[in-house]
Parts: structure tokens; C-alpha cells; sequence
């Protein structure tokens, strides 16, 4: 899928192609370039409203700047889709986010031109700061750092961390604001505010500092005549300027001509400067800028009318859902449960509960380390929080569970979405960690239900639970059981249960690799083979229990996990083997010391060789042998 033969973007190889369009042309590439993200993205799922909402910054940006000479750096980064197009990937595009295809998030191993990658948000101002004092230490004055941050990022604390830093320097860094009001659901807290009272107020560039005649050639110009400037053009100072930054803006994000003008001319003022443009999430495609969470990524849709195609594959529920549904149900009947979300209650389902009780849910913005912290003083105070964060991350917030909530045994319940392999997002977003980081903590209760019903009551157990937090992780993607809402049952603590009890081979899992266990022994069956499946349930503390029973009595322990082997599931079923003498042989599946790209989820557990294929494989070798 490439361009039509004819138009300008067909003749975009690379930014240098930019530098020589007039300005009716670049109008036009702008266009051309938003039609073609509709036109791939639409039977090639991937992040549309945030790459639409900056065609414009992303073609002056490339424009005006030396890329990749100049280091040019996406916060987040699921806004970048223009920038892969105009550096020299236009034609791989179609091959976005699938399996061996170009990434949908900046990396660094595939484009000089991705000069940082990214795909967590909050970390561009940081990146550019350090890429902007090492062109210091070498010498390179002329060389430029730009970092984009939006989409809610600056609400997180590593974002104001960098430009508290970069405030205390001369480093010649540029952070462009990229002001739409929205993350994935609608930003929230104090800076949201802020933002919309500057987007409205009384604007001063370097239109109105050439107006002055005033002429910035070094820093020391700058510093002389910021306070003049300031006065007439302003009543007082703004967050950015008390954080020694040159504030520009806010000026319209969709003006190309105009962003050309206005970069081209701070481009040369020297130290941290920011500029503040306003833009729209969705811009140019009516669906995405009406509902701007649905079109954030709405998988597949209609090219013209702009209707998501409905799922036909299957009825059943996401786990999302579930969890969203059964807190609300938990909720209702105990008015203690609180829940907490950094910026995700939609993608976690917890605009159930916030339809419903809003004064008991809290969206703290992408804001991990407080989310956890802000759990634990609410169970502090007797209340039971449900902080609900997807796996990658809850990596960010590592030391808070530790140190806040673990050392003082609070009752916080980590529910912890988009565990294990989640496809198309690729490294940055694979939720693999979890239960080996979460499970070497103190105390810490870890589990993982293998469908549906069993989350249903892994909450309802947790919510009854006083004596520490637990974490109950659980995939992204549809269920396995149509009629889920069963009567909530409370599950034992660190035990185990066995689903299928069979001869010789053993196969314990976790989660829902239960399920792709589970079809391989079907398949096996036909074979006259007839593993069991015990569904350990707990990886912290483990069934040791039924762990003493399966190594007496079967040949073949196979473990599988949809998560990291180091430190999981298999790690620690060896230890146990090793600390008791077992010698039963063990085949551990799951996720490699490795980091695993992007690509449909099935074909990853496939790399991994966790799938139904390797399970069987290994089971028919080890009958091999002993026939």
C-alpha cells in the first residue's frame, strides 16, 4: 500500500525532500499525508487520533530542523506515524505493528531518524536533556534537541523532573507542547487547568519580541530582556518561565505555515526554550475528533464512514470487562473499595464503577509511583483500593509497591491488566515481568486466574483480604467463557487446583497459559495421551502442597507461563525440585531472556514456544524416548 503515483507524498523519500516545497505544497503534503494514515491504518489497526492531531508539527518539524543530524524525540511515541512515513518508511508502513513489520512506537534499531525510543510516557524531556549536554561535552553548538510531549504525558512526574533539570542549564533544548487535552480518556488534575487558562490567554512570541526590535543572539541577551518582554506582554509569569524556560505560545498546532515561521525563528535562541501549541486529537477525520478515546486505536474501520467493525469471532467477554463489571458488583456491596486508575479507565473497564459511585474512583493521570503511594495512604486510612494498572506500567512504580504499600503490609489490591504478551505494541507494552518482580516481594500475595470466573473470584477474595496486598494479573483479550456472572466463591490462598487429571506428564500453569495448555491436551488426547493440568493459581506463595504430590507421582513436569521463565512460574518450581532432592524432569515454557517485538499474540507465543505446537512437541518427544 503506497501513495498515489503523482502526489507529493509519492515523492517523499526522506526530510531532505521537504526543504524545497513551497508553501501551497507543503499545505497539500499535509493532506496527502493524513489521507494515507487513514487510508493503511484503517484495514491496519494501529493509534490513529494522536498521528492525525500532528501532521502539521511533524511536517514542519522535519521541515525546519536537520533530522537526524538534529535529535528529534516523541514522547510516548503512538504519535509518530507521520514522522516514520516522511523518514524513508512510507512504503513499509502498511507493515505497521505486525509481525516483522516497522513498529508502531520509535526505535531506535530501526531508523536513524527514531533517535530515542519510547512508547512510556514522560521520558523525552529527560532523553533530549542528556542527548543536548552530551553535544555539549563534544562540541557540537550547532546541533539541535527537540522533544514532543503530549497526550497527557506531562501530567507525569519524570516530565517535570526533566525540566526542573534542564531549567538549571544552557542546554540548547526545545520542548514543543503538544496542548490536545487528552491521553487516551480525557486529561485530568490541576496542569489540565492551567493549560486551558494559558490556551487562552494574552499571547507573546518572537513576532511581538521583533516588534521590540530586541535581537537574541546569546544567552545573555535572552536573560537581559526576558523581564522586559515579559511586562508588556503578559501579567505575570507562567509555571514553564519560573522554570527558567523561554515560553513561546500558545500558537495553532494545525497552521503549518505558521509553525514553520515560528520554528524557524526560536530555532537559534539559545538554552531550554517551549513552545506551546494547541491542536486536536483526530484532526481531519470527523469519526476521530468526535469521540476521540474510540479512535484513539479503534482497530479496523470503515475508510468513508468511518464505522469500527464489529467483532465477529466471538461473543465472549474481555477480561477487561470482567473486571470492570465484578468491581462494580464488589463495589456495590461494600462501600470501602475504591478504585484508582493512572489514566486508563477506559482501557481498564473502571468507567463501570465510575459511571455509577464517581466520587469513589480516581483517575490520577499517568502518574504510577503516585497511584501506588495514593493507594496505600487510603488503605492506611481502612479503605480497600483496587489500583488498577497495566503491567508494563506498574514497572514504574516498583519501589512504591516495595517501600509503601509491601514493607507496611497495606491491603492494596494491585489489579494488574495487559499481563504477559499483548501482540501489536510490541516491547515496550509486553506485560511479562510481572509475576517474577511482584512475586520476589515480601508478603505479597500473587495470583493469576486462568478465566473469567476464577478472576471474578480472585476479587472477591482480595476484597476480603487484610493481611497484605495481592496482585491478581490478567491478560488483554477476550475470554474463554460466555456465562461468566457465577456467584462469587472465595478462593484459598496459595493453593492450587488440579483441571485435568491424567498420567506420566504433568503440565502446571499459570494464568491463562492455562488455556493454550489446555488445548494442547485435547489435541494429545486424540493420540492416547493424557497429560494432567494443575492450575497453580498462586505463583506467591505456591501450592507446595500439590507440588509434593505432582513430583511423586508423574515422570514430566512441563511448567507454562505467559511471562518471563526467570524468576516465575518455572524458576521457582526448580527451586522447589532442587531444595526437596526431586529429581523429576523439568521443561520450563515461557518467555526467553530476551525482548520479544511486535506481532499478532498468537505468533509470539509461537516465537516463544509456548505454544500449543511446542507443548505437544515436547510431550510426543518425551514418549518418543521412552517407547
Amino acid at each position: 500500500m503506497t501513495p498515489k503515483e503523482g502526489t507529493i507524498l509519492s515523492r517523499i523519500e526522506s526530510p531532505a525532500d521537504l526543504k524545497n516545497l513551497s508553501e501551497p505544497e507543503i499545505v497539500k503534503l499535509c493532506q496527502e499525508l493524513r489521507e494515507f494514515i487513514l487510508d493503511v491504518v484503517s484495514v491496519h489497526p494501529g493509534h490513529l487520533g494522536s498521528s492525525l492531531g500532528v501532521i502539521e508539527l511533524t511536517v514542519a518539524v522535519h521541515k525546519v530542523f536537520n533530522t537526524p543530524y538534529d535529535r528529534l524525540i516523541w514522547d510516548v511515541g503512538h504519535q509518530a506515524y507521520g514522522h516514520k512515513i516522511l523518514t524513508g518508511r512510507r512504503d513499509q508502513f502498511y507493515t505497521n505493528r505486525q509481525y516483522k513489520g516497522i513498529g508502531g512506537f520509535p526505535i531506535r534499531s530501526e531508523s536513524e531518524y527514531d533517535a530515542f525510543g519510547t512508547g512510556h510516557a514522560s521520558t523525552s524531556i529527560s532523553a533530549a536533556l542528556g542527548m543536548a549536554e552530551a553535544s555539549k561535552l563534544r562540541g557540537e553548538s550547532d546541533r539541535k534537541h527537540i522533544a514532543i510531549i503530549g497526550d497527557g504525558a506531562l501530567t507525569g512526574g519524570m516530565a517535570v523532573e526533566g525540566m526542573n533539570n534542564a531549567g538549571t542549564t544552557e542546554s540548547d533544548i526545545l520542548i514543543i507542547l503538544n496542548d490536545n487535552g487528552i491521553s487516551i480518556d480525557e486529561n485530568v488534575g490541576s496542569l489540565k487547568n492551567y493549560f486551558s487558562q494559558m490556551a487562552g490567554s494574552t499571547k507573546y512570541d518572537l513576532k511581538k519580541w521583533k516588534a521590540l526590535g530586541i535581537a537574541i543572539k546569546n544567552a545573555d541577551d535572552l536573560s537581559k530582556n526576558k523581564s522586559s518582554i515579559k511586562g508588556k506582554f503578559q501579567r505575570k509569569g507562567n509555571l514553564f518561565e519560573a522554570m527558567n524556560f523561554a515560553y513561546f505560545g500558545p500558537v495553532d498546532g494545525h497552521d503549518v505555515q505558521g509553525l514553520i515561521e515560528v520554528l524557524n525563528e526560536i530555532k537559534g535562541i539559545p538554552g531550554p526554550k517551549l513552545l506551546h501549541i494547541i491542536t486536536k486529537k483526530g484532526k481531519g477525520f470527523k469519526k476521530a475528533e468526535e469521540a476521540q478515546t474510540l479512535y484513539h486505536a479503534p482497530g479496523k474501520f470503515d475508510r468513508q464512514t468511518g464505522e469500527i467493525n464489529s467483532e465477529t469471532k466471538s461473543k465472549n467477554s474481555t477480561y477487561q470487562e470482567v473486571y470492570g463489571k465484578t468491581l462494580l458488583e464488589l463495589a456495590t456491596s461494600n462501600d470501602k473499595i475504591i478504585g484508582i486508575t493512572p489514566a486508563m479507565p477506559t482501557g481498564s473497564a473502571m468507567n463501570y464503577m465510575r459511571d455509577k459511585y464517581p466520587n469513589r474512583v480516581f483517575d490520577v493521570g499517568i502518574a504510577e509511583q503516585h497511584a501506588v503511594t495514593f493507594a496505600a495512604g487510603i488503605a492506611a486510612e481502612g479503605f480497600k483500593p483496587f489500583c488498577t494498572i497495566y503491567s508494563t506500567f506498574l514497572q514504574r512504580a516498583y519501589d512504591q509497591v516495595i517501600h509503601d504499600v509491601a514493607l507496611q503490609k497495606l491491603p492494596v489490591v494491585f489489579a494488574i491488566d495487559r499481563a504477559g504478551l499483548v501482540g501489536e505494541d510490541g516491547a515496550t507494552h509486553h506485560g511479562v515481568f510481572d509475576l517474577a518482580y511482584m512475586s520476589t516481594v515480601p508478603d505479597m500475595i500473587v495470583c493469576a486466574p486462568m478465566n473469567e470466573i476464577e478472576l471474578r473470584n480472585l476479587m472477591f477474595t482480595a476484597s476480603t483480604y487484610k493481611d497484605g496486598p495481592i496482585a491478581i494479573r490478567y491478560p488483554r483479550r477476550k475470554g474463554t467463557i460466555q456465562n461468566w456472572e457465577t456467584d462469587l466463591e472465595k478462593v484459598e490462598i496459595g493453593k492450587g487446583r488440579i483441571v485435568i487429571e491424567g498420567n506420566k506428564v504433568a503440565i502446571l500453569s499459570i494464568g491463562y497459559a492455562g488455556n493454550i495448555a489446555m488445548e494442547a491436551i485435547n489435541k494429545l488426547n486424540e493420540t492416547d495421551i493424557f497429560p494432567s493440568l494443575i492450575d497453580m493459581r498462586f505463583i506467591a506463595p505456591l501450592d507446595t502442597e500439590i507440588l509434593h504430590e505432582i513430583f511423586d507421582n508423574y515422570d514430566l513436569i512441563i511448567t507454562v507461563e505467559d511471562g518471563i521463565i526467570s524468576g516465575g512460574l518455572g524458576s521457582k518450581v526448580i527451586t522447589f525440585k532442587n531444595n526437596n532432592d526431586f529429581t523429576t524432569k523439568i521443561v520450563t515454557l515461557g518467555v526467553p531472556d530476551k525482548f520479544i517485538g511486535h506481532g499478532n499474540v498468537e505468533t509470539l507465543y509461537e516465537e516463544c514456544g509456548y505454544d500449543t505446537k511446542s507443548i505437544i512437541s515436547h510431550i510426543n518427544k518425551y514418549y518418543s524416548k521412552i517407547n
